[in-house]
């Protein structure tokens, strides 16, 4: 029995999200189905985790063993040959068999478009929040998002439904950018072609991304939920750190929408 480990990318805009579920479309069925193809076993496929329904990734990590004699690299391939065109293994590696893409990793970094801008971008739709309220004070956003640097109890920016031995995260960094051409990632190619054409410029786009060595269910779109109330100027920018002290859902802002983030990377500890 081999264990391999992959890193994929998936727009999730048709998925009900990456865990199996009963006669839904989903990104683990997906994998499952290509790698039983291939090998003629049926293997549970594992990610590092289970992102909602319409929330996308350019660096998940997933795992599973099989007995097979293909390498790694023909296994990409022909993962590659048999998922639908929305999903993509962008690297594959053996590793040891106690390898676990959810226990093992020390840190994950997300990703979160909002486009502000007066004049919505069609083709930007699945993958961003289009705030059509005015324009979002990004800067005040960003010194607001400061006071939630560090290791703190996030119940305030956690969603019931998946209950965890603790709440509590340390997050290293959050960066909050408008109109950097780094988060072109983030866009689909039709997308960036009309933003070059003028029709939604970079200037309309804001990105953060956040870094932690883990994340509470739906934490990242509730602190970009609550970061919108400072940036459309409803609450000061002491507000987030006073609401991460509740550590009570209820005194945070709304839960931003699935298709503005992503799954950026994670990270393992080195050889």
């Amino acid at each position: 029995m081999r264990t391999f480990k992959l890193t994929i990318a998936y727009d999730g805009t048709a998925y009900a999200g990456w865990q199996v579920q009963p006669k839904r479309d989903t990104v683990q069925s997906a994998m499952e189905k290509a790698v039983a193809s291939i090998t003629g076993q049926t293997a549970r496929v594992t990610a590092s985790g289970r992102t909602d329904a319409g929330v996308h990734a350019l660096g998940q990590v997933v795992s599973f063993s099989v007995e097979t004699d293909l390498e790694p690299d023909v296994l990409l391939r022909a993962i590659n040959a048999e998922t639908p065109d929305d999903v993509a293994v962008i690297d594959a590696a053996e590793v040891p068999a106690g390898f676990h893409p959810i226990r093992d990793a020390v840190s994950k970094r997300y990703r979160y478009v909002i486009r502000d801008g007066a004049v919505p971008d069609v083709f930007d739709r699945q993958y961003c929040w289009h705030y059509r309220h005015g324009r979002l004070d990004d800067k005040a956003m960003a010194r607001a998002a400061e006071g939630l640097l560090g290791k703190h109890d996030f119940s305030s920016f956690e969603t019931s439904g998946a209950p965890r031995e603790s709440s509590v995260r340390t997050v290293y960094d959050i960066v909050i950018r408008r109109g950097d051409s780094q988060q072109g990632r983030a866009v689909s190619q039709q997308g960036r072609a009309v933003s070059q054409q003028g029709r939604a410029g970079e200037g309309d786009r804001i990105v953060l991304e956040i870094e932690a060595d883990g994340f509470l269910y739906n934490m990242v779109r509730a602190i970009v939920g609550t970061l919108v109330e400072v940036g459309r100027g409803a609450q000061s920018e002491a507000w987030p750190a006073e609401v991460l002290a509740r550590t009570d859902r209820r005194a945070a802002g709304p839960t931003a929408p699935p298709q503005g983030l992503f799954l950026l990377e994670v990270d393992y500890p080195g050889p």
